[in-house]
């Protein structure tokens, strides 16, 4: 989840690290992490959208198989609530760390059982998919408030490491460079808000049975102008061939 930069390092392999790796001195006297991707592995590009299509398809196949399977409604989107946690735990004991990120996660599902153990009501628990992505696109716009913003810092991890040096390089120097991921920042953060919001709308007015596809496909949809127009304006402004060292 990060604004996408296509570039071609030399031919060799890349591994998508997750805080290891060197360090690059900033401009304002501190250390900033620029681990991008070493050698040895597949594309991050893959794994990130693999590791996309797992969180969505694994509860999208609990919730409509165990609908297929005479479950009820609130209880099979109780499971599919929980179904990622598996996925979230594996990585959480292969890395051998609390990764903040699986920490939301897994405070996300804790709160969905709350809600369904409180309220017994199947739309509830479709709207309560909303407060993810409401939380995810206000911490996206409020990080431009800070001095980086978090699609820099994602950007940077899953870049291979000559990008991922340039990028960190040309952020400190660069005001073309900081006004795209700012405009990216915006871009997709305003997204997951109007996805939020759509979700809300939809559980409690479409068919529930409907909503938890119909959920993929808006958000789908949303990101994907997001990250049109954050390909269009890194183009036209050229700070997509800086980073590729094009410039």
């Amino acid at each position: 989840m990060s604004p996408h930069v296509d570039d071609t390092e030399p031919a060799k392999g890349e591994l998508r690290v997750h805080g290891t790796g060197g360090a690059n001195n900033d401009h304002h006297g501190g250390t900033t992490a620029t681990h991008g991707r070493p050698e040895g592995s597949e594309p991050s590009g893959a794994q990130a959208w693999t590791a996309l299509a797992l969180d969505v398809a694994i509860p999208l196949a609990v919730f409509y198989g165990s609908r297929a399977a005479g479950i009820d409604q609130w209880l099979s989107l109780v499971l599919a609530g929980i179904a990622p946690l598996a996925s979230v735990l594996m990585t959480w004991v292969r890395q051998r760390r609390a990764d903040p990120t699986a920490m939301f996660v897994i405070a996300a599902m804790m709160l969905s059982v709350l809600v369904a153990m409180v309220t017994g009501d199947p739309r509830a628990l479709l709207a309560r998919e909303s407060w993810v992505t409401a939380a995810l696109g206000l911490w996206i716009l409020g990080s431009l408030a800070m001095a980086r913003p978090f699609l820099l810092d994602v950007a940077i991890k899953v870049t291979p490491t000559g990008t991922a040096q340039r990028l960190n390089g040309l952020w400190h120097s660069t005001p073309v460079v900081r006004r795209w991921m700012q405009v990216a920042s915006a871009a997709w953060g305003i997204a997951f808000l109007i996805d939020a919001i759509a979700r809300v709308v939809m559980a409690y007015t479409l068919p529930i049975d409907s909503v938890p596809s119909l959920g993929v496909v808006v958000l789908v949809v949303l990101l994907g102008m997001a990250q049109t127009l954050v390909t269009v304006h890194g183009r036209r402004s050229g700070a997509l061939a800086l980073i590729r060292d094009r410039g």
